[in-house]
């Protein structure tokens, strides 16, 4: 783990040289410039180069301590040792592979995931977590027979058909993808009444949720709410599918989170931090009468990158790694350290630093502006760390420690943490 950055001046993570600028506009001229551009009229000129452990360096020689985690991807750190030597390794003797046949390495994952949730008996891969979800949308549809999906206002299921119809319209009108209502229904989260009513035509082929709702601020689930939508979906037929691919993998203490709330899913899936940042590779977990089409059609959904055999080897190290009792432990340990240290700084901060959404490691700090997390994320940037405002909800701020993470690490964070919401609300106060 490379040590923390040191401190440095806010105004130099903010110092953009000469190299960096005609960078950004050869990016801007071949890649997205409005990305490119926006980041910067955010007072946010990132372009990584160096990384390691939780913490990557800018191009111009700023160190940063990562606490988004591009979602969950760098969960073990950038370039974790164990999982480079597992592909090392692996790429001595196997490549991608042939989609067609039957894989040693598929072979094994699956039967690897399959045993972290043991209601579960097939594993179907894909290469990232949107076309995962549309596989488990495609196999709901056909297990049912039914066409309409129910999904959650505000949610975030990737840019693929199916995943980005299921989602907010910030991502799908922009491309003609308005999902049709006969299709796509969306309910409030924490609304079983709403939930019921979607399901009482019994038309419904699945519900999907995050468990956590990531994009949208990581609302928590009231007690009983993912049970009784459980229950709803058994009653009138549909299927429950659980997007675990920002909040699995063991970042609420649970290798899924969805365990941890006394719910068995029809349909699981996983992407993001299964590839340890190293490979690209997410997979579905199903139960067997939810996917009665690999029994019928293998042939029906084919990946030519899905599970790739170099992303099974990272997969397999990641899944190894992540339920290792030290880890367990260590994500017990942080999880009580950001509890007691953000509840100090929220008593500190009161009136503008509101709230703490958290179960383990996922965490939502909530401020009482509602667009409050924006400046908070470049006045972290400023002082050394990367976290980023909710897209759904900016007044929230996603805020990601990684499982291997020290304490000493985190409460470096915290430091800095502290100092950037006083930035923010001065700054916001000024406006």
């Amino acid at each position: 783990m490379p040590a923390s950055p040191d401190r440095r001046p806010p105004e130099e993570y903010c110092m953009t040289s000469d190299t960096k600028r005609a960078f950004l506009e050869r990016s801007k001229r071949v890649w997205n410039p409005h990305k490119t551009q926006e980041w910067q009229n955010r007072g946010v000129d990132i372009v990584l180069d160096t990384r390691e452990g939780y913490c990557f360096d800018d191009l111009d020689g700023a160190r940063l301590i990562n606490m988004h985690l591009n979602g969950g991807v760098y969960n073990l750190g950038h370039r974790n040792p164990e999982v480079i030597a597992a592909v090392t390794e692996a790429m001595q003797h196997f490549d991608i592979g042939n989609h067609h046949f039957p894989s040693l390495m598929r072979t094994e994952l699956a039967e690897a995931l399959v045993a972290t949730a043991p209601h579960m008996d097939y594993a179907i891969f894909a290469s990232g977590g949107g076309e995962a979800i549309d596989i488990a949308l495609k196999t709901a549809r056909h297990a049912t027979r039914r066409r309409r999906i129910v999904s959650l206002e505000n949610c975030y299921h990737g840019h693929t058909g199916l995943a980005v119809q299921a989602g907010a319209p910030r991502f799908a009108d922009i491309f003609l993808c308005e999902p049709s209502p006969d299709e796509f229904t969306q309910v409030p989260f924490n609304d079983l009444a709403a939930m019921e009513a979607a399901l009482a035509g019994g038309d419904a082929a699945c519900v999907i949720m995050e468990t956590i709702p990531a994009t949208y601020g990581f609302p928590m689930p009231e007690p009983g709410y993912l049970a009784a939508v459980k229950a709803l979906c058994e009653r009138y037929g549909a299927l429950y599918i659980a997007d675990e691919v920002q909040t699995g993998l063991m970042r609420t203490g649970s290798m899924w989170a969805i365990t941890g709330y006394g719910v068995e899913p029809d349909l699981l899936v996983t992407g993001k931090g299964l590839s340890g940042g190293i490979y690209p590779i997410a997979a579905v977990l199903a139960r067997a009468e939810a996917a009665p089409w690999l029994n019928e059609d293998g042939w029906a959904h084919m990946s030519t990158f899905g599970g790739a055999e170099i992303g099974c080897a990272a997969a397999l190290k990641v899944l190894e790694i992540s339920q290792r009792p030290e880890t367990r432990a260590n994500v017990a340990a942080l999880s009580d350290y950001f509890e007691r240290a953000l509840s100090e700084l929220q008593q500190k901060h009161a009136g503008f630093f509101t709230g703490v959404r958290r179960n383990g490691l996922i965490m939502g700090l909530e401020f009482d502006h509602p667009r409050g997390a924006e400046p908070v994320t470049r006045a972290l940037y400023e002082h050394g760390v990367w976290a980023i405002f909710s897209a759904l909800n900016p007044a929230v701020l996603q805020f990601k420690a990684g499982l291997l993470m020290d304490e000493a690490l985190a409460a470096d964070v915290i430091a800095r943490l502290d100092v950037a919401i006083e930035a923010a609300r001065a700054e916001l106060a000024a406006a």
